[in-house]
């Protein structure tokens, strides 16, 4: 072990970049953040400032070393985790974007989807890159943004035209254009990539229209991928793992073997299983996927996606002005003995796994006058945890194996009330550990192994520990009400969209 080497690890998520320096132990040693804009043109549309996504990472990256006290010298590499599936098209002469990004919870190409199952591509596009047809994958963004950007047309003929999700953006723009490449789990969410044979797929890169020259190399999690530019932190650093922010979870959080799984409370709620070395193909609505490439090893995952989670905690701060705090929703949810029949369900942008219902909406069901704040935090938090059931008990049914522990993480996982509640209405034990930054952690732990930081996955996973362990304490009757009233309140929201 190299100590007193560090890891610098940037943590590019919806709402906010974050950048955690770790030390040779998996301690924190310095963060950085800053929140950036989120821009809503229409109803459904999310889109991002990728410059501004960048100009955020640098201000964290940068006070995360001067937190730390630390020079560029002292950080062996940079690793890197991103918000997955949302697109970035730039001119690969200029690095200057041509649109702003297109958000993976972007329901645009609603339509589009339609017409690939119209057409017949479900079959194919499940069996080549075990995903479902959603407006949630990068694909159909970039086939957006040739249809509609008249500058990504001219770029894409002039073969200048640079597709990525967050991380090969980010890569591009932090080598100054050196290196253009993603890693096998950013790839394996664009629905353009065969997770097989471990490249771009001709067919369907042929169907959507984009250029091959258009996309990155792709490389393994663990691997050199570039050199940090030097104006950045003062000194050449190599960018050496690379993750989608959920595969980097599953990573951090030592779910090594397979049938671990970890769920991560962050905008979304996202459920993983390791699979080990062969995929598993799901007939219930959850995603195959790699969850990471190291050493020429590609380890699978069965992952289920909930599209809203702590968005729906940002909600009743910033749009209903109920709480100044996340943490003022956990205090009023404890100040009432239930919900007081309110039921709440988060489809914002659609319903993930297990329904895959991009016309759904969100709705709040059985609202009276005796109807308080307090009763509107529990329902929302109460429905994280029942949005997340669902993603358990289809990984159960899929896998044909019980996860008795679920590992957790994200920041609404520092809610006690919310992982009390889901220990409960799964019957099952909830584990979280004492680093929350366990995406951070597992992009670094990445690099870290590339670089030699550590050595083995045996002594990564001494690195875990845990801080709290949930047991369930529910009456069982209470909570088959409870998981009736939520089945109830998502068949209602299904397809509201569509009503209008």
């Amino acid at each position: 072990m190299m100590v007193g080497k560090y890891i610098l690890s940037i943590d590019q998520g919806t709402t906010s970049s974050r950048a955690v320096l770790f030390d040779s132990f998996g301690g924190v040693a310095g963060m950085g953040q800053k929140e950036f804009r989120q821009i809503y043109p229409q109803p459904g549309f999310v889109e991002h400032d990728a410059v501004q996504i960048l100009q955020t990472t640098l201000f964290a990256m940068r006070q995360a070393v001067a937190q730390a006290g630390v020079t560029a010298a002292d950080i062996a590499a940079i690793s890197i985790t991103n918000q997955r599936e949302t697109t970035v098209a730039w001119d690969a002469v200029t690095g200057i974007p041509v649109c702003n990004a297109i958000v993976w919870q972007c329901r645009r190409t609603a339509a589009e989807c339609e017409r690939l199952r119209r057409e017949g591509w479900e079959d194919y596009i499940r069996d080549t890159t075990g995903l479902i047809i959603d407006p949630y994958f990068s694909g159909t963004k970039m086939k957006w943004i040739l249809e509609n950007v008249p500058a990504a047309r001219d770029l894409a003929a002039k073969g200048r035209l640079r597709f990525g999700t967050i991380d090969a953006w980010l890569v591009y723009s932090l080598t100054d254009g050196e290196s253009f490449v993603t890693d096998v789990s950013n790839a394996s969410r664009t629905m353009l990539f065969d997770i097989h044979r471990l490249r771009w797929d001709d067919k369907l890169l042929t169907e959507f229209g984009i250029p091959r020259e258009a996309l990155p190399r792709v490389a393994e999690s663990g691997e050199i991928v570039g050199m940090c530019s030097p104006d950045v932190l003062g000194a050449e650093i190599p960018i050496a793992g690379m993750a989608g922010d959920q595969h980097a979870a599953l990573f951090g959080q030592c779910c090594f073997a397979p049938g671990m799984a970890k769920n991560t409370y962050g905008t979304g709620c996202f459920v993983l299983m390791n699979t080990g070395n062969k995929p598993v193909k799901s007939e219930n609505g959850l995603l195959t996927t790699i969850a990471w490439k190291l050493e020429g090893r590609t380890t699978y995952a069965l992952e289920g996606s909930a599209f809203n989670a702590g968005s729906a905690i940002q909600w009743l701060r910033d749009e209903l002005g109920l709480i100044k705090t996340p943490q003022e929703a956990d205090l009023l949810a404890e100040t009432v003995d239930d919900a007081g029949g309110v039921s709440f369900v988060p489809a914002f942008t659609g319903l993930g796994a297990p329904y895959w219902d991009m016309y759904a909406r969100g709705a709040l069901l059985g609202v009276t006058r005796g109807t308080t704040k307090a009763h509107l935090c529990r329902a929302v938090l109460e429905s994280i945890a029942l949005e997340s059931y669902d993603l358990v008990k289809t990984m159960e049914q899929e896998s044909g194996t019980p996860i008795p522990e679920l590992r957790v993480d994200g920041g609404a996982s520092r809610s006690r009330f919310l992982m009390q509640y889901q220990a409960d209405i799964l019957d099952s034990k909830v584990c979280r550990p004492q680093c929350l930054e366990t995406t951070a952690l597992g992009s670094a732990m990445m690099a870290g192994l590339t670089v030699g930081v550590w050595d083995s996955l045996e002594e990564l996973a001494s690195i875990w520990k845990e801080n709290a362990v949930f047991q369930p304490d529910y009456d069982p009757a209470r909570r088959e009400q409870d998981l009736a009233r939520w089945h109830e309140g998502v068949q209602r929201s299904m397809g509201w969209a569509k009503r209008q």
